[in-house]
């Protein structure tokens, strides 16, 4: 399957929608970087850290619960930008693709909602989640990655470029990923 599709498909119009959510949602960060904003940000929690790999069913509840925070606080547009990162695999790396990401003023209304996590391995896991815009779904269902690193469950890069090169429209790879 690939990522950032639907896991249902229902036609023509079913994808336009999808890819124009996705356009709205992260549109800019194709477009070039911007700057975080500045200013204060708001207090967060910290990042949601297992000590251990999943091995048995409450290591994998305990994994399952962490992927959730950390795939929802990826997408919440209240959290600061430094927190997004500790929340994506090699997230200092990625900083550019964020900072057009959380440039885009849609990106305020966007929000994620995991309905599944399925843990593939000690470090891999598949995720379904939904995508709102402004409180209503615009991508259901979508199917991403999360991954261990550094002992904390983070959103793939293959996930999050996934969703921009969607929304890019072309071929060409994204700067950044």
């Amino acid at each position: 399957m690939v990522l950032g599709s639907s896991r249902r498909r229902r036609g023509g119009t079913r994808i336009a929608a999808v890819a124009a959510a996705a356009m709205l949602t992260i549109g800019v960060a194709v477009t070039g970087c911007g700057d975080d904003g500045g200013g204060t940000p708001p207090s967060e929690p910290s990042v949601e850290r297992t000590e251990e790999a999943p091995g048995d069913p409450e290591d994998a509840a305990a994994a399952e619960r962490e992927i959730k925070a950390n795939w929802e606080k990826f997408f919440d547009a209240e959290v600061p930008l430094n927190q997004k990162e500790e929340v994506l695999e090699n997230g200092a790396e990625m900083r550019p693709v964020l900072q057009a990401f959380n440039a885009d003023p849609r990106g305020k209304q966007t929000e994620a909602s995991v309905s599944d996590v399925e843990l593939t391995s000690k470090t891999e896991a598949d995720v379904t989640y939904t995508l709102s815009l402004d409180g209503q779904p615009a991508l259901q269902d979508a199917a991403g990655v999360s991954v261990k690193q550094d002992g904390t469950w983070k959103v793939s890069v293959k996930s999050l470029c996934a969703l921009v090169q969607m929304s890019s429209g072309n071929a060409s790879p994204v700067p950044g990923c």
